[in-house]
């Protein structure tokens, strides 16, 4: 009857502190690094996180109907859901701002 084989023992990483979750999202994000050299895959858990709620609210805007209708015309040109051009378009004029 064979032996049974104690499973060898893995040298995981450690992961090193990092000053700001900008330097750890650098971290993580390199295109070489290998995660599993940090975590031991065998353990991990399936996990459903029912209760998340999203991130973003919904606003009532009202727009004259000339207004409303150039947005979806330049929306309809770029083939591209005219809320979405119009987040896309807010978020840079605030960036315009935020930049003076």
């Amino acid at each position: 009857m064979p032996k049974a084989t104690k499973p060898k023992a893995t040298s995981l990483k450690a992961v090193p502190p990092f000053a700001s979750e900008a330097q750890e999202r650098e971290f993580w994000e390199k295109e070489a690094l290998d995660s599993t050299a940090y975590f031991d895959t065998s353990k991990t858990v399936a996990v459903a996180l029912k209760n998340l709620k999203p991130s973003t609210t919904s606003i009532s805007l009202r727009l004259t109907d000339s207004l409303l209708e150039g947005i979806r015309r330049e929306a309809n040109k770029l083939d591209v859901p005219y809320q979405s051009l119009m987040k896309v378009w807010l978020t840079e004029k605030l960036g315009e701002k935020s930049a003076r």
